[in-house]
This record gives C-alpha cells, sequence and structure tokens, in this order.
C-alpha cells in the first residue's frame, strides 16, 4: 500500500452517456459533476477546487474548462484549473486536484471533463499553422487518425505476425463488455464475421474497428484520506499514483502527430518507449508492477492498438498480446481483463473525459459496483492513455 502522504480518495464517480446528442459539452459535464457528487453524498457547496479538462472545439469556453463548469454548477468562489493535454487532458486535471489536496490547499476537488465532436473523424482545427505538426500531418501527407492507427497496425502485424482475426477478436471482446454498460455509445455485441464484413477504413483495420467521434462527460469528486475517513469512508478506492511523463529522446517508433522518428544513430538502443514509459512511471510511483494489476483500461483507438497496450503494461512480453488475447486472460472472467468498459470500441473519443472515464469505471469495478461486467474480486487498477504532442497517461487506483 502506497504512502498515506500521497494518496487522495475517490467519493465520487459520475457520467453522462456517451453518443451524438448535439448539444452544449458544458451540459454534459454538469451532469456528470452532480452525478459523482450524489454518489459521493456532497454538495456543490462542499467542492473547494474546480480541475477541468478543456476541449477545444466549442470556442472560448472550452479553454477555460475549469471556469466554465465552476459557472455553469453556480459561482461559489472556488479556485479553479484548466488543463489541455490532447487525450490525456482528463488526467492532468486528476493530477491537479489530486496536487491541490496533498499540498492542503483543499479537501474535496471535483474533476470534469466533457465533448461535442463534430461528424466524422477529427479534422484539424481552423487556421493556417505551418510549424503545427498536427496541421502539416493532415496537409502534408493526409494523415488522418485512422491512418495512423492502421501503420501501427501493419507495424504490429510486421513485427509479431499479427492477424486480421486477432483484430476482430479485440473488437468481440470489447463490444460484449459494453453492451453491459449503460454509459457506452454501442451496445451491441458483434461476432468476428460481423467485424470483418465491415467497410475498410485504412487497410487493414475496417468500420468495427476504429473508434468514433463522441459527446460524452465524465467526473470524480476527490477527497483527501482525512477528510473520506471522517466522512464515513474507511476503505475508499485511492488514486495511488498518476503518470504524465513526456517522451525521452530518442523515440524509434513514430507518435502522432509526427512524420518521422528521431535519429537514434549516435544513441544506445534499448530504451522502453514512450507509452511503456508512461505506465511504468505510475507502476514506480504506486510501488506496484504488472503482477498486482487485476483490471485495466486502455486507450484503444483501434483494436491493433489495444494489443500494443498490453505489452506496454507489462501483462505479457513483446509478441504475446494476441497469445493473452486468444487465451481469454483480458476478457471478464480471464487473468487480467482489459477494458471491461468497453473501451474506446464501445465509447468512441469525447477527448477531455476520456482518462476521467477510465478512472470511472476502475472505481466502480473496485467497488464491486460495474454490474453485468464486473471484474469479480478486483483490488488494483490501472489506466492507460496517449495524446497528441507527447503527452501520455497512467493511474492507478486501489480499493
Amino acid at each position: 500500500m502506497g504512502d498515506d502522504g500521497r494518496r487522495v480518495a475517490v467519493l465520487g464517480a459520475g457520467m453522462h452517456p456517451w453518443g451524438k446528442w448535439g448539444r452544449n459539452f458544458v451540459e454534459y459535464g454538469v451532469k456528470a459533476a452532480n452525478d459523482a457528487l450524489a454518489e459521493a453524498g456532497l454538495a456543490w457547496t462542499d467542492v473547494q477546487f474546480v480541475a477541468g479538462a478543456d476541449t477545444i472545439r466549442n470556442g472560448y469556453p472550452g479553454y477555460v474548462a475549469g471556469a466554465t463548469f465552476a459557472q455553469a454548477l453556480g459561482w461559489n468562489g472556488t479556485r479553479v484549473s484548466s488543463s489541455y493535454a490532447a487525450c490525456a487532458s482528463g488526467a492532468q486535471a486528476i493530477d491537479s486536484a489530486r496536487t491541490q489536496i496533498l499540498a492542503g490547499r483543499c479537501d474535496v476537488a471535483l474533476v470534469v471533463g466533457a465533448d461535442t465532436t463534430p461528424k466524422g473523424f477529427f479534422a484539424p482545427v481552423g487556421g493556417e499553422r505551418k510549424a503545427d505538426p498536427d496541421w502539416l500531418r493532415f496537409y502534408l501527407v493526409g494523415a488522418t487518425n485512422p491512418t495512423y492507427f492502421a501503420l501501427y497496425a501493419r507495424r504490429r502485424m510486421a513485427c509479431y505476425g499479427a492477424t486480421d482475426a486477432d483484430f476482430a477478436a479485440v473488437k468481440v471482446k470489447n463490444a460484449r463488455h459494453g453492451a453491459a454498460n449503460p454509459n457506452a455509445r454501442y451496445r451491441t455485441p458483434v461476432t468476428a464475421e460481423e467485424v470483418l464484413a465491415s467497410p475498410m477504413v485504412a487497410d487493414p483495420l475496417r468500420l468495427l474497428e476504429i473508434c468514433a467521434t463522441s459527446d460524452g462527460g465524465a467526473a470524480l469528486v476527490l477527497t483527501s484520506l482525512e477528510f473520506a475517513r471522517r466522512h464515513g469512508h474507511a476503505e475508499p478506492v485511492t488514486v495511488e499514483a498518476v503518470s504524465t511523463v513526456t517522451p525521452t529522446f530518442p523515440q524509434g517508433r513514430l507518435e502522432m502527430p509526427d512524420l518521422a522518428t528521431d535519429s537514434a544513430v549516435a544513441v544506445p538502443s534499448g530504451r522502453r518507449r514512450f507509452t511503456a514509459a508512461v505506465v511504468q512511471a505510475a507502476y514506480d510511483e504506486a510501488g506496484v508492477g504488472p503482477d498486482d494489476v487485476d483490471v485495466a483500461e486502455v486507450y484503444d483507438l483501434s483494436s491493433a492498438l489495444e494489443l500494443d497496450w498490453y505489452e506496454d503494461l507489462g501483462l505479457c512480453k513483446e509478441g504475446e498480446a494476441e497469445r493473452l488475447l486468444t487465451d481469454g486472460d483480458t476478457t471478464v472472467g480471464g487473468r487480467v481483463p482489459v477494458n471491461p468498459s468497453g473501451g474506446l470500441s464501445c465509447f468512441g473519443e469525447a477527448i477531455p473525459a476520456q482518462a476521467i472515464a477510465q478512472v470511472c469505471e476502475l472505481t466502480w469495478q473496485l467497488r464491486g459496483a460495474a454490474a453485468g461486467r464486473q471484474v469479480e474480486g478486483a483490488r488494483l487498477g490501472v489506466t492507460a492513455n496517449q495524446g497528441l504532442f507527447g503527452h501520455g497517461s497512467s493511474v492507478v487506483l486501489r480499493r
């Protein structure tokens, strides 16, 4: 168990169901926040700090998400922060709130992220920005997100012999899990045959193997351990670690939205790749390892990328993820279930909410409150998430 001086309690988790609702993102965040507060048995007036995860597609309010949600809930003088780290924004908001609590500046913090997304796959934000690698990858080479996902999938096929059937099996597993999740957008089980018959989007990935863009929201109520115990929570779920480390030179594997890798000619090889380093930093901070993990929520932008995360989490050696999947280890009822929520496969991307939603799911899993998809006896969970521009995150939770 981690040092009490570095742990905070999760007293409440709340979500607005994912979908395409066509409303302002603030509505989704407020719904999630109120649900989290109700679960914690606290009122909005008890909150002393709000950490907002930013969205960038809804104008000025998105850039100041902390104050946006505070205003919508009702100005109460609370301190706020806003975090933007692409898909890892929610984890940075969690870390901001946790830091405030551990520093003794507050006892109760609310973390909120929500998004309203455009139709279709993500496109670059408007304007001409020739110094922006994210803009360049769209306009210089036409590398949409599915293009990157397909490149990673092709790499896996070339290096480890992964097959179309392996990628389809990930989707089948996650669809089975997501069917039991009331917050998931897609709740219909699928067969491997249906996956393989869906339209090709970016070879070798088909439509059912790539996550959609979605509207949704997620929120957490974090408190100091002393506050939690004082209010009758003797054994709350706790945040043991939050990792937001950046890459280490050289990067020998392409990361979105880069167009080339670092040159490693004059640098020793053998460094841990970025996504694995993000997770390892969380393990190190929590004083745990892969063998301690009971359940994981990972960032499955595509079914192929989920297999990479098995290895980054240390659940198996490189090249062995397909066997782990085939043996049933990563399904609910297996040795280390991955994405019992259904993952992005069943939710889609609501960027500022994603890392928060992962923690919501693990909170419910560790409490034994994930009806229909419960990982029995789960005591320790880990998340893994990656965003653009060297952003990544991993959170370790314990009960």
